[in-house]
């Protein structure tokens, strides 16, 4: 009879290991369940408040919504901030109900990603902002340089947007931890060349182009100024063999 009671012994402990266990697995869905539906309200709550301060206005005009359409996204912008905050409620419920399990690798993994997801609505924002800001910076500088009557206004605007939207996407890169120090010495290098490039071109083989350019954008005044000695000759008519 010891000996029957010795081998129920290992019996007894898994079952006081699983009475002790289904509490906290009945927590951990309860949890689930909660962050579930509180992530629903929360994407609700926060889509219906960007809509109503006209934020999909912003995002449409800077190009961004157009952008992901162009990339076989059905979602604009805001609903995208709503599913990254409904995603970022789920994480964060699941984070608590496995750490409440005691699984600390799982929770530790879910950790990172709870911590990234800010970031990537904080790059969201940035290039949402900046390339509003890039258009309109565009349409600044193309809109004077055709009230001066400066030729290839239209240009000139897309390079001032385009520069401002390079250094967007760099900060949005770098808000995300993509890259890091090699997107942006990539970026240099890529300048430097293109720089480089351009120097050689007017340096070289567009000479003409260039002077072209110049011309069109600042032309010379007919009337050349008038120097020192030709005014003297003008007054005495003497010097003129001179």
């Amino acid at each position: 009879m010891e000996s029957f009671g010795i081998q129920l012994e290992p019996l007894r402990a898994i079952l006081f290991q699983i009475g002790a266990f289904l509490p906290r697995l009945l927590i951990a869905i309860v949890v689930v369940i909660g962050g579930w539906m509180v992530a629903k309200i929360a994407r609700f709550a926060v889509v219906k408040a960007l809509r109503a301060i006209n934020f999909p206005v912003l995002t449409e005009r800077s190009g961004l919504d157009s952008f992901l359409r162009q990339g076989g996204v059905s979602h604009d912008t805001t609903s995208i901030f709503g599913m990254l905050v409904y995603w970022l409620v789920i994480l964060a419920a699941l984070l608590i109900a496995f750490n409440g399990l005691g699984l600390t690798y799982i929770t530790d993994l879910l950790g990172r990603v709870v911590w990234f997801v800010p970031n990537v609505f904080v790059a969201l924002l940035v290039l949402a902002f900046g390339s509003y800001f890039a258009r309109f910076v565009g349409d600044t500088v193309r809109t004077y340089f055709r009230n001066v009557k400066l030729q290839d206004a239209t240009f000139l605007g897309k390079v001032a947007q385009w520069a401002i939207m390079v250094f967007v996407i760099l900060i949005a890169l770098d808000q995300i931890n993509v890259g890091g120090a090699i997107v942006r010495q990539s970026f240099l290098v890529i300048l430097g060349g293109v720089v480089f490039a351009l120097a050689l071109a007017f340096g070289l083989g567009g000479k003409d182009w260039a002077q072209d350019r110049i011309e069109q954008w600042w032309p010379r005044n007919s009337d050349e100024p008038r120097t020192a000695k030709t005014n003297l000759v003008d007054k005495f008519p003497s010097l003129k063999d001179k």
